[in-house]
């Protein structure tokens, strides 16, 4: 298991053997067996794309291009550790997943101290399953508020 610390030196080595979507994030298979995933929503060109557009990529010597939108990314940016997410709780796994939230504000609707959630979206300090429920309460409203602009 490669812990990410060769990756630089072994750069011109990294081939990838697959691709694929799912509805919030982007894959890669190296030749190696390896799986990397990013969040989609990160990067706003291939968010934002057509079906046919996120088929029309090609593999480079150090990542992928996706010519008619201009977008790369480097197989490298798949498996840098500031890439996953910190903590495997629901809280953390959500705002890593939706980046566009803002821990503050979330924090103030839900009445919950904001150092306190930027602790549990960070990883250092694990929510009691009342507290996952809570937050998740707060974002449903949140998106029922925001549609019915």
């Amino acid at each position: 298991m490669n812990d990410g610390t060769n990756i630089l030196t072994n750069r011109n080595c990294m081939k990838a053997q697959r691709l694929w979507f799912d509805e919030s994030r982007v894959h890669i298979m190296m030749e190696d067996g390896r799986v990397g995933s990013l969040p989609i929503r990160l990067f706003p060109k291939l968010y934002n794309a057509t079906t046919s557009q996120l088929e029309d990529y090609r593999f480079t010597n150090f990542g992928i291009r996706w010519e008619e939108i201009d977008e790369d990314l480097s197989y490298e940016g798949f498996f840098a550790v500031e890439n996953q997410p910190k903590s495997d709780n629901v809280i953390s796994k959500i705002f890593f997943e939706y980046p566009e939230l803002n821990v503050r504000q979330v924090a103030k609707r839900s009445k919950i101290n904001p150092t306190l959630l930027q602790q549990y979206v960070d990883g250092y300090k694990n929510p009691s399953e009342a507290r996952v429920q809570e937050v998740i309460d707060i974002l449903h409203r949140l998106g029922e508020e925001l549609q019915k602009l």
